[in-house]
């Protein structure tokens, strides 16, 4: 239901706290407690039968006999009694509930399922349960049972675990970190992660959003959810379980590499989420985003008094990625002329040992100024000669007063080795992050810099595929379902190069023999042409055909060929009696001596669906471990970004006498598989390994295809188990409009960025204005890019193209709330090609669209003098209403569940 009446849960105006008690040590004290100590405005209900008063407040002995009916109710009654409440609760109007309580149970039959079950009779949402509560400084509502109650402050924190919640609140309060909520989650029953992150992300008063998980339930509405807010704020994570080893027992290569925890960091990578791995991690994010805004680059200026502590900053920030800020000439003279001839001279600047608060201000107010650094990190090892805390409050007034001249702010770190605590609260005051160690405040500023990579990354235009990439999906179905329907989990080796031809992945020639002397017929051919040959063994039951022994090389007369395929056959046979055996593979002997050996594959998570597999091919491809995973769909970029991870990518690349392999052939196969994937829901699993490349190109010497029957609890388009939902191609149509003008209409794609700017200066001045209620002068990447780069789970939009030219003619998109039941819809022609029909045709297609996703209705505002757009919503059927409260706009809406 996402962000669905969660304001009135997270900001109530009036509160009921079902279960207080006066009983010291109960849940129901504690948390009436923390209510009246955090100093709630609204209206507070206590309810307990078994008391009339309650630490001087009168207690009513049932929800419907309090005088007000609450916004919000917390639940700490027991387990038994809470689907009552709810029903009651929401009978006196309650927008929502947090239940602390635990033991509801879980699945059919459950306390649980009969409290949600109560909860939806009245669209109430519910947080928990078994849950540490809510902590809203905004409103100053602290319904929780935490020790302390967080000060206000640009952070959010969302947690599947109580301990963690309160611990983050705890830490906050001696580091002067505030909070704009904090949100123990619990069980999710309603109230999910996505929720909340939809949530914050549209709050003015979140800059970051913190997040510790333990589990994901729904991968789809998660990932919408998470790039949509990593959009336009940083979203940390810290995730618990890590160790878990989810594919010991997977029957491909492919899948025994995409562990469980590695598919959960390609889920977060691909959302654009900053991963940390421990709660110290996480402490120092949330010092440096509570803080600081994203530097515009990577280069940092270190400031020090000790050498030492220096070099190891440089070392730590080398491995992370960033770059040791160079010297601009200016400020290089500048700080000759201010510091010792004894200074290093370079970066970092290692003011020497006896550097007082007049030094390092001289420093700092230069390095400030250097347009040859992003931000700098100000660090001190405490002497005898200057006092550590003077030299702090120094700095700080340096700072500030650049602030006041200079906007935005370069960012500014700080460590006092062996400072104490007055040391940190002068920082903490100043807004100036602080930490312990140099890899503390290194890994702070990068966090701060991998913010910005992803947000960049997330609003990058992708590189168009090659034109003639057209896969053959029926074929490829054809064989999947053909498989499936006869009950096999296996590709049978021919089918599986078929398969990979139908997607134009090249893979060395496959004949399938019953015996010895069928093997020798079909290699006489090859010898004939030169080739050596290969035999494998041919069976179903045999996925690892080199652990029986079943694979021979370089085989060059017809007497090698019948001994070996007989050898083969036995060993099989002695080796995996239960096995059936179907006979062997013949194929010619792939001589590359300069390629490389990849594997790559489809994976099947239990919670991410299909992922992506790249890395070292070969029979130790386990043993090796290089690999890097990434969630489906991919274009160009992604697969790059995928193969950048690796080890083996750096062998891509030419060495020595070994040419380069050839520009995207590899990145190309990748998003040639992603896209197989998404096609064929069929399709569990897939190893291409070895996957050979070099300057030539790649070629598949084997693989493997696993297949089931998808399953039908997934509801969608092409393969509805992505976590990230594919480009709907089932929705691009071919349309004839007045005096046979030919159109072109398909979902938009990223790439569009370019076209949506040309389409931009064919439309007037007054149609931008009546397009987007006000006047539109400039349009910036980012706009344009959030227009354009669409998940296709909550927003479409269909763009249309003049089938003659090619040139971009109209756009309409379609947005849903956050329950998916309205649609919000907008429309822009080019101004010289309106009233040819086209805004008609457009309409009718989102209408259509907007149905199949089950949407109740579509509306839109209108202005009043826009009396084209007016007219054909009253001839499509929409109801046309003034706005009550703006006297200018016309309220349009349209029924679709008629």
């Amino acid at each position: 239901m996402s962000t669905y009446r969660l304001s009135n849960v997270l900001a109530p105006r009036s509160v009921a706290l079902v279960g207080a008690s006066p009983r010291q040590g109960s849940l129901g004290a504690a948390i009436l407690k923390n209510i009246r100590q955090g100093g709630f405005a609204g209206e507070i209900g206590l309810v307990n039968p078994r008391h009339g008063e309650i630490a001087g407040m009168k207690t009513f002995g049932h929800i419907d006999k309090l005088p007000f009916a609450p916004e919000l109710v917390v639940v700490t009654a027991p387990a038994r009694e809470i689907p009552e409440i709810i029903d009651a609760a929401g009978k006196r109007g309650a927008a929502g509930a947090v239940i602390v309580s635990a033991g509801l149970g879980h699945g059919p039959g459950s306390i649980a399922e009969a409290t949600d079950r109560a909860a939806r009779v009245y669209g109430m949402r519910l947080i928990g349960p078994n849950c540490l509560g809510i902590m809203m400084p905004r409103v100053k509502l602290n319904a929780s049972f935490a020790a302390h109650m967080p000060r206000g402050g640009n952070l959010a924190l969302i947690s599947q675990s109580g301990a963690i919640a309160a611990g983050m609140v705890d830490w906050a309060g001696q580091k002067s970190v505030g909070f704009s909520g904090v949100v123990s989650i619990g069980d999710q029953l309603d109230v999910d992660i996505a929720d909340l992150l939809d949530y914050f992300a549209l709050d003015r008063d979140t800059g970051a959003i913190l997040l510790y998980i333990e589990a994901v339930r729904d991968a789809r509405k998660f990932m919408s959810a998470a790039r949509a807010a990593a959009r336009v704020k940083p979203i940390v994570v810290v995730k618990s379980g890590r160790m878990a080893q989810g594919a010991r027992a997977a029957a491909t290569h492919t899948g025994a590499l995409a562990g469980a925890d590695d598919v959960y960091d390609a889920a977060f990578r691909r959302a654009g989420m900053l991963r940390v791995f421990d709660l110290r991690e996480l402490f120092d994010c949330a010092e440096t985003l509570g803080r600081l805004k994203a530097p515009e680059g990577k280069r940092l200026a270190m400031l020090t008094n000790g050498g030492g502590l220096g070099v190891l900053a440089v070392d730590r920030l080398t491995e992370l990625g960033g770059v040791t800020a160079a010297l601009s000439p200016a400020a290089l003279q500048q700080l000759n002329a201010v510091l010792p001839p004894t200074w290093s001279g370079s970066n970092p600047i290692d003011i020497i040992g006896d550097a007082d608060a007049a030094r390092y201000a001289a420093a700092l107010e230069i390095l400030l100024a250097d347009p040859g650094n992003d931000a700098v990190l100000v660090m001190n090892v405490q002497t005898a000669v200057a006092p550590a805390s003077d030299i702090a409050d120094t700095v700080t007034r340096v700072v500030a007063a650049t602030r006041e001249k200079r906007r935005p702010a370069r960012p500014v770190l700080a460590v006092w080795v062996g400072a104490g605590p007055e040391i940190s609260k002068t920082f903490d005051a100043a807004g100036i992050p602080n930490f312990a160690t140099e890899d503390d405040a290194v890994r702070g500023f990068m966090h701060l810099v991998k913010h910005r990579e992803a947000r960049e990354a997330l609003s990058a235009v992708p590189t168009s595929l090659p034109a003639d990439f057209v896969p053959d999906v029926e074929a490829a179905r054809a064989i999947a379902r053909t498989a499936v329907a006869e009950g096999r989990r296996w590709l049978d080796p021919g089918e599986v190069k078929r398969l990979l031809d139908a997607y134009q992945i090249d893979m060395v020639p496959t004949l399938e023999v019953a015996d010895p002397e069928q093997a020798v017929a079909f290699a006489e051919t090859l010898f004939a042409r030169g080739n050596k040959v290969v035999l494998k063994v041919l069976s179903r039951d045999i996925t690892h055909k080199s652990d029986v022994g079943g694979v021979v090389l370089n085989l060059a007369t017809s007497d090698e060929v019948r001994s070996a395929a007989a050898d083969i056959l036995g060993r099989a046979k002695a080796l995996r009696p239960d096995a059936r055996l179907d006979g062997v593979l013949v194929q010619p002997m792939v001589l590359r001596a300069k390629a490389r050996e990849l594997i790559l594959g489809i994976a099947d998570d239990p919670t991410f669906g299909p992922v992506v597999v790249f890395g070292r091919g070969g029979t130790a491809v386990e043993i090796i471990n290089d690999k890097a995973l990434a969630l489906p769909p991919l274009d160009l970029s992604l697969a790059r970004g995928l193969i950048a991870r690796t080890r083996v990518s750096r062998l891509l690349s030419a060495y020595r006498d070994v040419p380069a392999v050839k520009e995207d052939a590899v990145a190309l196969t990748l998003v040639k598989l992603a896209q197989l994937a998404a096609d064929l829901p069929e399709v569990t699993g897939l190893d291409i390994n070895p996957l050979l490349a070099d300057a030539s190109g790649v070629l598949a010497v084997d693989a493997r295809v696993a297949v089931a029957a998808p399953d039908r609890k997934f509801a969608g388009p092409g393969n509805a188990r992505f976590a990230v939902r594919p480009y709907p191609t089932e929705w691009v149509r071919h349309l004839a409009l007045k005096k046979d003008w030919r159109i072109l209409v398909r979902p938009i794609r990223p790439e569009d960025e370019p076209l949506i700017h040309g389409f931009l200066k064919h439309v007037t001045m007054e149609d931008l204005r009546l397009r987007f209620l006000a006047p539109m002068k400039h349009f910036s990447h980012e706009f344009i890019a959030r227009l354009t780069q669409l998940d296709y789970a909550r927003a479409m939009a269909f763009v249309a193209f003049d089938e003659a030219s090619g040139e971009l003619a109209g756009v309409v998109r379609l947005h849903s709330d956050s329950i998916y039941e309205t649609g919000e819809y907008a429309i822009l022609l080019r101004s010289d090609l309106k009233g040819r029909g086209l805004g008609w045709a457009l309409m009718q297609l989102l209408i259509e669209y907007a149905k199949s996703e089950g949407l109740k209705q579509i509306y839109g505002q209108v202005l009043r003098e826009n009396t084209t757009m007016i007219d054909m919503c009253r001839s499509l059927g929409f109801k046309v209403e003034p706005d009550p409260t703006e006297r200018d706009l016309f309220d349009v809406t349209l029924p679709l569940d008629r």
